[in-house]
């Protein structure tokens, strides 16, 4: 009798071939069940600030994998190769991998090719090359999984590329005994707000495992099991006492798992991307964990489905990378990680021209905006661009250079200038307004860059 693991065995292609009809089925009752309820179709005809868009006799669709041939672990950068050239106006479907698959093996890799190939890692071998902690991988910081780039034709410095996104589905598990579920990771770890903070005075890292319906029956989430992380030894043979490197495959027989916790508590689900946006100029290489200008980590649970998020554009074709998939998060991400499961988006890409942004509300944009059927989302950081502002040392000094008043201010300055470009005001209207209506809120404090977002509602201004 062949092995389940042997390609060549019937066995083998059987389930691969399932877990493929799995994908596709799961992200057809999504379309049906909350992206048409949600007058998806509509907007994806009308948009919502009234800029060109393309004629849909144009669009095409695509699909991006992913897998170890098409994504890039931890970094963006201007020189990588495109996965994808579209034009404006095309649909892409992107699957996106959590980089935090391996605290759960079991349920969030085995028998998925695309998870397995990524993930791959013995003393000989690695599926991707992680720009970690490990002196081998390019010393980078970096730790998201991003899939991509795409190469948006005629897209130049100076232009802005809207991404709507028009559907996020779970990604469901592989694993036969646990069809029709998909699980995510939450790691309470070393980078988080709260670490050096406990009661007790002590310090731990713990990581809860949640358990999601991935056929969208189940729009909450359950803790499923906790344990506090343990030294890893990676095939490499490196120690790793603390969640320090990305993709440390974690052996649970040298865990030992709570499998109470969170009794009877249901996480509402709202499946997002945290990582998303173009390549920035100032660098070759920039780590993913620090958001900046060009988009990236920015960890904002509103860019999800039924919103748009406009890029600057700063490099030819644009380059963009979609990654660190969330099923749910709360502002702040104060733990340092929010459930990490991975995802599949469709996006529709649209490119808006530096020469007709004129008078728009686009106009002069330079720094990621999100737009959803309801609000305006202007995002602020600690440092816009950082990697600018501080200097040759700008990756490592963004880690002890941000506060929560500096990405107050900038959040400010942009809804200021927002107000009075966009809506017409007068300054002294846009700060009165701005007190009485608009609703600032901490994006999060665990990513390098910390975040502010400004949110005012489109309903309060004339039609």
């Amino acid at each position: 009798m062949c092995r389940g693991d042997d390609p060549t065995c019937p066995a083998f292609e059987a389930h691969h071939r399932r877990f493929a009809e799995d994908l596709a089925r799961e992200r057809r009752a999504f379309l049906a069940s909350r992206f048409a309820a949600n007058g998806g179709a509509a907007r994806l005809a009308a948009g919502g600030l009234g800029l060109p868009r393309p004629a849909s006799a144009a669009t095409r669709h695509h699909h991006l994998p992913a897998n170890a041939d098409t994504v890039h672990w931890g970094y963006f950068s201007r020189s990588l190769r495109p996965q994808l050239e579209v034009r404006t106006g095309d649909l892409v479907t992107i699957e996106t991998l959590t980089h935090q698959a391996s605290d759960d093996h079991e349920r969030m890799i085995a028998g998925d090719p695309g998870a397995e190939s990524v993930y791959l890692w013995t003393k000989d071998r690695k599926g991707v090359m992680r720009r970690g902690a490990g002196e081998d991988d390019g010393k980078g910081l970096g730790v998201h999984i991003c899939t991509g780039p795409v190469l948006v034709e005629g897209a130049e410095p100076g232009d802005v590329l809207e991404v709507r996104i028009l559907d996020v589905a779970l990604r469901p598990s592989a694993n036969p005994d646990y069809r029709g579920l998909a699980f995510g990771s939450n790691a309470a770890a070393n980078w988080g707000y709260h670490y050096n903070d406990f009661l007790t005075g002590e310090t731990r890292e713990v990581v809860t495992i949640y358990e999601l319906d991935a056929t969208g029956a189940r729009n909450w989430a359950r803790a499923l099991y906790s344990f506090r992380w343990p030294e890893i030894v990676d095939p490499a043979g490196g120690r790793h006492p603390t969640i320090d490197y990305p993709g440390l495959p974690v052996d649970h027989a040298t865990t030992v798992r709570d499998w109470g916790v969170l009794a009877g508590v249901r996480v509402p689900v709202r499946p997002h991307f945290g990582v998303m946006g173009v390549a920035p100029r100032e660098a070759e290489a920039v780590n993913s964990v620090p958001p900046s200008y060009s988009g990236g980590n920015i960890d904002n649970w509103r860019i999800g489905k039924g919103a748009s998020v406009y890029y600057p554009v700063s490099v030819a074709g644009a380059l963009l990378s979609v990654g660190d998939p969330h099923a749910s998060q709360g502002d702040s991400e104060l733990c340092g990680t929010a459930i990490e499961c991975s995802l599949t988006g469709t996006f529709q890409l649209v490119l808006h021209k530096a020469n007709a942004l004129e008078g728009t509300p686009l106009e002069g944009l330079d720094f990621p905006m999100i737009e959803t059927a309801d609000e305006w989302v202007l995002q602020g950081f600690s440092h816009p661009n950082y990697l600018a502002e501080l200097g040759p040392d700008a990756q490592a000094e963004i880690f002890r250079r941000s506060s929560i008043d500096l990405a107050m201010r900038d959040a400010f300055r942009k809804m200021r200038r927002f107000l009075m470009t966009a809506k017409g005001l007068t300054e002294d209207e846009a700060i009165s307004l701005m007190s009485i209506a608009v609703d600032f809120g901490i994006t999060q404090v665990v990513d390098g860059n910390w975040g502010v977002h400004a949110i005012v509602r489109k309903d309060i201004f004339p039609a």
